[in-house]
């Protein structure tokens, strides 16, 4: 009997591809070659053209409950060298190829995202969860910290004040707390997390796909610059996008009420 597959990748015409992490049994804690696919599914999402949005969600009763400790530290090796090694070539793949991916990234966190899980829903651009949904930095409950960009994300998100509270206690914040210090933008139902993200996902996909990958560019630059260096960014960007057939286009959908009909590039 075939094992199913760790990532499920499905890409759909309206321009959203949904990447599903797929252990279900295990609340989606990843492995190496989990973490492979996951990067593997993410480049090809960076790559193809048809794709504008990107889905992140887990399958079954929780989106991710971190790493799998044990197939994690079998493959790792035992001196801290080969250990530090292990994160940088594997772990790591994750943040550094979404540092530099210019497409949006919902995220649907459904039940629990925990230590490495939570750290890896901190990656995308906006996050959804199920009323259901809960939220631990749990690596203090076991004597280590988060290795994958945790505390870089966590208090950029929430502010330091409350990131490092979560981080030195390790408890579990629910859907409603999470949604009030920002750590998501929005609770549903449990039965609507799909529908709420896909059609926000379709929102953002029907929209002039340069000036979206802009957007996000700009606003990610930001926090790297002051303000004359991002005013004098944004004016280039600007000036640039103003030649484009994509502001042509967006302006005639605009003044015939209709929706835009963007080429892919």
């Amino acid at each position: 009997m075939k094992e199913e597959a760790e990532i499920l990748f499905e890409v759909g015409e309206d321009g959203v591809a949904i990447i599903t992490l797929n252990r279900p049994d295990k609340l989606n804690a990843f492995t190496t070659e989990m973490l492979a696919a996951w990067a593997d599914a993410l480049r090809i999402c960076a790559e193809r053209k048809d794709i504008r949005v990107v889905v992140l969600t887990g399958a079954g009763r929780g989106f991710c409950s971190g790493g799998d400790v044990r197939a994690m530290n079998e493959s790792a090796g035992g001196n801290a060298f080969e250990r530090k090694q292990s994160l940088a070539t594997r772990v790591h793949q994750i943040p550094l190829i979404m540092d530099t991916f210019e497409k949006p990234v919902l995220v649907a966190v459904n039940g629990v995202a925990a230590g490495a899980g939570l750290d890896m829903a901190l990656m995308g651009d906006i996050r959804i969860a199920a009323r259901s949904a809960r939220f631990s930095e749990s690596y203090i409950r076991v004597g280590i910290f988060a290795g994958d960009g945790g505390t870089w994300y966590l208090p950029r998100i929430v502010g330091m004040s409350r990131a490092l509270e979560m981080l030195w206690t390790g408890k579990f914040i629910d859907a409603q707390e999470a949604e009030r210090i920002g750590l998501v933008s929005r609770v549903v139902d449990d039965e609507q997390l799909m529908t709420e993200c896909l059609t926000l996902a379709r929102e953002i996909a029907a929209q002039s796909p340069l000036a979206v990958q802009m957007i996000k560019r700009a606003a990610y630059h930001s926090a790297r610059m002051d303000l004359r260096a991002h005013l004098d960014m944004a004016s280039s960007h600007l000036a640039a996008i103003c030649t484009t057939a994509d502001h042509q286009e967006a302006l005639a959908a605009f003044r015939e009420k209709r929706k835009g009909e963007f080429q892919l590039r």
